[in-house]
């Protein structure tokens, strides 16, 4: 079989042979090129007619990825803010278990001090005030600020309670003084029938120097302490009569005189208000009564600053 290939009017035709293997192999080939030619011509034209659905399937596949991407990042998020609050609770709950003791160190200190209630309330929030001023940022604008804070707040919470601590020790020595400190009446029910000082001899009139009080009472009545201490003398003493004498430290000694019985021994340590004795008219005297002395570093004082004052 011949094919005849005519180009043009003057030139020669062209003939084929198809019987001939090279010929044919050419032919073929040149077939093929022109079916991959069509082929990739209409892939072409497929592709830049659908080109903008693509496109917008594309970039929704884009946007996908980065959602899930960005879920992830808000998941990590969450489980570290949620570890920040748990973290910061647990400090909270510590400062108030702190805020609470020092309102229970303070509602002692007040009680112990004597100190005004109104002022020392630790039950109502002091009153707090000011203008409204803006700032350039938030005081607490993340949590690490907010942490900060708490941390800071925690270790004034820390300074206020060694100086209430420190201050409590005081107070407590303070009382302790106090309770040292001769207070109030050796007698509950009595009267003071000679004060210290100068004063006429009850015996033979004549001016003398009176180193008490003499403080009436019904024979029988307790004398009791008027102050801690440790009794230094219980026994007779020339015109006193049945005396106990007790030291109270701090310089301080206390003398009751004319007792009809005495309830303490030497180096026993008495409590403020505890019976020592009983009233009674011993030694140099006109009747029942208790003679009171205070002494200090060793010199008399008048006790009727003493016996004024109360706990």
């Amino acid at each position: 079989m011949n094919i005849i290939l005519v180009t043009t009017a003057r030139s020669a035709p062209k003939t084929l042979d198809l019987r001939c293997p090279r010929t044919r192999l050419r032919c073929a080939a040149a077939l093929a090129a022109a079916v991959l030619v069509l082929i990739g011509s209409g892939a072409a034209l497929a592709l830049l007619l659908a080109s903008p659905s693509q496109r917008a399937l594309a970039q929704v596949r884009a946007l996908r990825v980065q959602v899930q991407a960005q879920q992830n990042q808000l998941g990590g998020v969450q489980r570290d803010a949620q570890r920040d609050v748990n973290a910061l609770a647990v400090k909270l709950g510590q400062l108030e278990a702190q805020s609470l003791r020092l309102g229970a160190l303070g509602e002692r200190l007040a009680h112990a001090g004597k100190l005004d209630g109104g002022e020392f309330n630790f039950d109502v929030q002091p009153g707090v005030g000011g203008p409204e001023i803006a700032v350039g940022s938030a005081a607490y604008g993340t949590p690490a600020d907010l942490q900060r804070s708490i941390a800071a707040l925690g270790r004034r919470f820390d300074r206020q309670q060694e100086q209430l601590a420190a201050l409590e020790t005081l107070l407590l020595d303070h009382k302790i003084d106090a309770a040292l400190q001769p207070t109030g009446m050796p007698v509950r029910d009595g009267y003071i029938s000679s004060y210290f000082g100068m004063r006429a001899d009850p015996f033979d009139g004549r001016s003398e120097f009176h180193p008490g009080l003499d403080i009436a009472a019904p024979a029988g009545t307790a004398i009791h302490a008027v102050a801690e201490g440790v009794v230094s003398y219980a026994g007779e003493r020339s015109g006193y009569g049945e005396v106990v004498e007790i030291d109270h430290g701090n310089g301080f000694m206390t003398r009751y005189a004319h007792a009809e019985k005495l309830l303490v021994h030497v180096g026993e340590r008495v409590r403020v208000g505890q019976d020592i004795a009983l009233v009674g008219s011993t030694g140099r005297s006109t009747g029942p009564h208790v003679h009171f002395e205070v002494w200090y570093r060793g010199q008399l004082v008048n006790p009727l600053a003493y016996v004024r004052n109360r706990r």
